[in-house]
């Protein structure tokens, strides 16, 4: 990855024997396909390594993005939930199952609407969730330490523009 990172900034991201705008174009996207592929994996890698501490054994990197999805704020649904992490009520059910056992949330019936489910983080759940968010708070810290507000800004543009891409239904032009 450190040679993709090399050759994107040196310009050196074209094939042997080709010059020109477009073949520099595509070295750059290669680069960057590479560049984002790396990133995924090492982000997943170190999240799981960092946030499942020895305190969080008995949780899975998944659960812990459950936990994000729930918040420390007002109690959510199951569907809100569900829709928040793009899976099924049925799929969070049984996750839902786990962390209940586990002491990390509580459900709660609606005293309006019996069949809605309420779900609240316990304690345990809360300091999870603060653990979690450290280390994403860590993470754009290290990611935005040298950049301009301009540099911020196209950042920031580039992130939307591929979050709109991996969203369901997202513009894949």
């Amino acid at each position: 990855m450190a040679e993709a990172r090399r050759n994107f900034y040196s310009g050196q991201g074209k094939r042997p024997g080709e010059d020109g705008v477009d073949s520099m174009a595509q070295g750059r996207n290669r680069s960057i396909n590479e560049l984002l592929v790396s990133l995924f994996n090492h982000v997943m890698d170190l999240e799981a390594k960092a946030v499942i501490t020895e305190e969080y054994s008995d949780i899975t990197n998944n659960d812990m993005h459950i936990i994000e999805a729930i918040g420390v704020q007002e109690p959510r649904n199951m569907s809100e939930i569900a829709r928040r992490l793009s899976v099924t009520v049925g799929t969070l059910t049984t996750n839902m199952n786990g962390l209940e056992r586990k002491g990390y949330i509580r459900r709660e019936r609606s005293d309006k609407d019996r069949r809605v489910v309420h779900v609240l983080l316990t304690e345990r759940g809360k300091k999870a969730f603060y653990h979690h968010r450290d280390f994403h708070k860590k993470m754009i810290k290290a990611i935005v330490k040298d950049l301009n507000q301009e540099e911020m800004e196209i950042l920031y543009r580039c992130l939307v523009n591929l979050d709109v891409f991996l969203e369901p239904g997202g513009e894949r032009t």
